[in-house]
């Protein structure tokens, strides 16, 4: 049975990737809900972290600055992977369900969903323990004793279904540098062709998300003395990546009247039943995991409504009034002003409403005097039909920047985040500084140190997908010990250490979820 939001999908960019490859807005925008998409989630609501497999940790979305005619999408999930966690390692979950969506005339419903779903071979049977049992060199290689294929669809707006991959191969976990001498070539085998210019991976890598966590210590000791360790060095994730021409998600195939999108990424799973030894899922799929921009369920959200927080679809966002009164004022500039003596901006926060829930326009008469990223400045959307919701909204008109600059938008940048999200934008930072009333009154100059961590440790790729190559030594021995071989194309672009901003804060979490998880029942008022 489909899951609400893939009630609608549009068919024309099935046909499109097939064929290439394969309001009257409501008044008072401030009082619409901050969405239930997460932030950069790492184990944030309750429910969820109990089921890493569909926690999704961070949503990437961005112009790919290699191939600017298309797009890149990235979603990971399954966060803290330590590399020598075996001997099952870390497999997608082949009883899930994982989607990227897309809504491009602003009615925050799925005009296109991208779904993985996965099948495991695991020829390890009564013999042995062992992942593998001898060096790996290709994905086909008989010493590779566990392995995942993924079949990947695209869901129009009535739940019609094209499949774009069929047993697409998944690039395993890197469980050691004399199990997988060379990493490299195995993800580059792992990069399946769609038609027409589209690309798709499935696999292990870095973790690309950046920060030091000691922000739970009172927003790092109450005097900024814990700073500079980046707590998720030497961790990896499950990616997600797909790489897709500009034409089949803008709306009417036409990316220049039409060239602004929302992005969210979803977890589906049904209920389980356990038994000793075994477990069967039956019944509907029901939404687990929710993720679109940074920082809302990490530090909007209270701890009571995280899991609820994460089962509702966009369209629902307007309807839940605690949700509403977050966003309208924050909890996170009152604990600055509390410790750090930095006055928290007045308000109802029409600016946060904005960036969060309408995407930056002068058409929704928010205080940020700029067309930015909001499906609003598309031509062809019918503003009657726009509703404010969490997502993370791209504007594929702004070309790469040659120089990208970490703070993004803040920084005269508008190729990063709040439009879209690259991997090296530090979103800890560009969301503090939202928070402080930045995108109004400008960066807030007693913040600007920060937690000392600038940039991922290891450089990211300069060609599909991207993302590092996945560790391959223990994390307390320094993560970065043991080097990961690149491929052609693979050697990154340096990532820039620019300044960094305080709060690191609560961007750390989950997805949780509500309504039903692995057997329980829970409402979404619960």
């Amino acid at each position: 049975m489909a899951s609400p939001h893939t009630a609608r999908r549009t068919t024309r960019a099935v046909a499109a990737l097939t064929a290439v490859g394969t309001a009257a807005l409501a008044a008072g925008l401030v009082g619409a809900a901050p969405g239930p998409a997460g932030a950069s989630s790492h184990r944030e609501a309750p429910l969820i972290a109990g089921d890493p497999a569909v926690d999704g940790t961070d949503l990437y979305a961005f112009v790919s600055p290699d191939r600017p005619d298309t797009v890149t999408l990235i979603a990971n999930w399954a966060p803290f992977q330590e590399p020598n966690g075996g001997p099952n390692f870390y497999p997608f979950a082949d009883d899930a369900r994982y989607d990227i969506n897309i809504d491009n005339d602003g009615d925050a419903k799925a005009d296109l969903t991208f779904r993985w779903t996965f099948r495991d071979d695991d020829r390890r049977g009564g013999g042995t323990f062992l992942y593998s049992n001898g060096a790996v060199t290709s994905l086909d290689d008989e010493n590779l004793l566990f392995r995942q294929t993924y079949t990947l669809e695209l869901i129009d707006e009535q739940g019609n279904a094209k499949k774009l991959v069929q047993h697409g191969k998944v690039a395993p976990s890197n469980n050691g540098p004399k199990s997988m001498p060379d990493y490299g070539a195995l993800r580059q085998q792992a990069i399946t062709e769609i038609g027409g210019g589209g690309k798709a991976f499935a696999g292990q890598a870095d973790d690309p998300f950046f920060l030091d966590l000691r922000v739970f210590d009172l927003l790092y000791g109450g005097d900024l003395s814990e700073v500079g360790q980046d707590t998720l060095r030497g961790y990896n994730v499950n990616t997600l990546a797909l790489q897709v021409p500009k034409a089949v998600l803008a709306l009417r195939g036409d990316h220049e009247r039409n060239p602004v999108i929302g992005v969210w990424s979803d977890a589906e799973r049904q209920s389980m039943q356990l038994t000793p030894g075994k477990s069967r899922a039956h019944g509907d799929f029901v939404q687990v995991s929710r993720l679109g921009n940074p920082l809302v369920n990490e530090v909007v959200v209270p701890a009571a409504l995280k899991d609820t927080f994460n089962s509702l679809t966009p369209d629902k966002d307007a309807k839940v009034q605690e949700l509403v009164d977050r966003v309208n004022d924050p909890e996170v500039p009152k604990l600055v002003e509390a410790i750090y003596r930095v006055p928290a901006p007045e308000g109802p926060r029409t600016d946060l409403a904005e960036i969060f829930l309408t995407g930056i326009t002068t058409k929704a008469g928010g205080p940020i005097k700029a067309d930015l990223n909001s499906q609003l400045n598309n031509a062809d959307v019918d503003k009657r039909r726009f509703v404010p919701s969490e997502q993370l909204r791209l504007n594929m008109g702004v070309a790469p920047a040659g120089e990208p600059n970490r703070l993004g938008v803040l920084a005269q940048d508008n190729q990063g985040f709040p439009n879209g999200r690259r991997l090296t934008d530090d979103v800890l930072d560009i969301g503090l500084q939202a928070l402080e009333g930045a995108a109004v009154s400008g960066v807030v100059a007693a913040l600007a140190a920060g937690d000392k961590v600038d940039a991922n440790e290891q450089s990211f790729g300069n060609s599909f997908p991207y993302v590092a190559l996945p560790n391959n030594v223990a994390v307390n021995s320094g993560g970065t010990d043991v080097a990961v071989k690149p491929t052609a194309g693979e050697t990154g672009v340096p990532t820039a250490p620019l300044l960094s901003g305080l709060l690191a804060i609560l961007l750390i979490g989950a997805g949780g979820w509500v309504l039903r998880h692995r057997g329980q029942q829970v409402s979404p008022s619960e």
